[in-house]
């Protein structure tokens, strides 16, 4: 159950971020933390400021793994997504990104993310 959860989740989640990363926002709960690239960003407004000033115009989220945990005692998942993204004529990157999601009011929202790219310095 919780795999297939995971995996429907996170195809909706890509698929729109694709389409419309300003769409997602509705996706995440409005007390929502993420992390991206290790900037911290709390509640849905400055989730969806940093998603939309992402600097391209196209996006393609391919992914390859999709591992999920149920939270004991709640009805809630972490997942770990791994992948790759294409944006604009760039070459794709490895991504990494754990989310949190809670059922709240029978809707699965996602409450925390962690994104960064595959990237090595040096």
């Amino acid at each position: 159950m919780a795999e297939a959860l995971a995996s429907q989740f996170t195809n909706f989640f890509y698929t729109s971020f694709d389409n419309d990363r300003s769409s997602v926002i509705n996706i995440y709960h409005p007390q929502a933390i993420m992390t991206f690239e290790g900037q911290k960003f709390e509640g849905q407004e400055a989730i969806k400021n940093k998603l939309t000033s992402l600097p391209f115009q196209t996006v393609k989220h391919v992914v390859t793994t999709v591992d999920v945990q149920p939270i004991p005692g709640q009805e809630a998942y972490i997942i770990m997504v791994l992948g790759q993204l294409k944006t604009d004529a760039d070459h794709p990157h490895s991504f990494s990104e754990v989310i949190t999601i809670f059922n709240v009011n029978g809707q699965h929202v996602l409450v925390n993310d962690v994104f960064r790219l595959g990237l090595h310095n040096g």
